[in-house]
C-alpha cells in the first residue's frame, strides 16, 4: 500500500460505520457525520482502490488532554503496521495541536500494541449506561 495516513481525510458518513462492522463492532451509524464536527481531528488511510482501510480520532476540549478512540484497521490489512502508523500520526497531530496528554481504553489483548506506540498502561474505569 503506497498511500499515507492523512489527518482529516475526507470520509463519507457511511464509511466509518462500515469499517467498524467489518471488525465486529457496532456501526454507530447515527454518530456520523456529527463525530467529524465534534472531534478535534481524525486520521484515515485509503487503499489503492480508494476504500477506507484505517481510521481513528482524538476528541476532547482541545486544551491539554485528548482521548483517542476507534483505532480501526480493515481485517484484510491488519498485522501490516498500519495501526501503528495511524496511532503515531494521531499522536504527532496531538502534539502539533497542543495536547500534552492523550488517553485511551483498550482490550488487554492490545496492551503490547499500545505500549509499542508509546502509551503507558495505567488503571482506569468505565461507566456504561444500563
Amino acid at each position: 500500500m503506497k498511500q499515507q495516513v492523512v489527518i482529516n481525510l475526507p470520509i463519507e458518513p457511511h464509511e466509518v460505520p462500515t469499517l467498524r462492522e467489518l471488525v465486529g463492532w457496532d456501526g454507530r451509524h447515527s454518530d456520523y457525520p456529527t463525530l467529524f464536527e465534534r472531534c478535534n481531528f481524525w486520521a484515515g488511510l485509503r487503499d489503492d482502490k480508494n476504500e477506507l482501510v484505517a481510521f481513528g480520532y482524538i476528541a476532547g476540549m482541545g486544551l491539554q488532554h485528548g482521548y483517542m478512540e476507534d483505532i480501526i484497521v480493515h481485517p484484510q490489512h491488519q498485522r501490516k503496521g498500519i495501526g501503528q502508523v495511524l496511532v503515531k500520526k494521531l499522536l504527532e497531530e496531538a502534539e502539533r495541536f497542543g495536547l500534552e496528554i492523550v488517553t485511551l481504553t483498550y482490550d488487554s489483548k492490545h496492551k503490547s500494541f499500545y505500549s509499542d506506540c508509546g502509551f503507558v498502561p495505567c488503571s482506569g474505569g468505565l461507566w456504561r449506561k444500563d
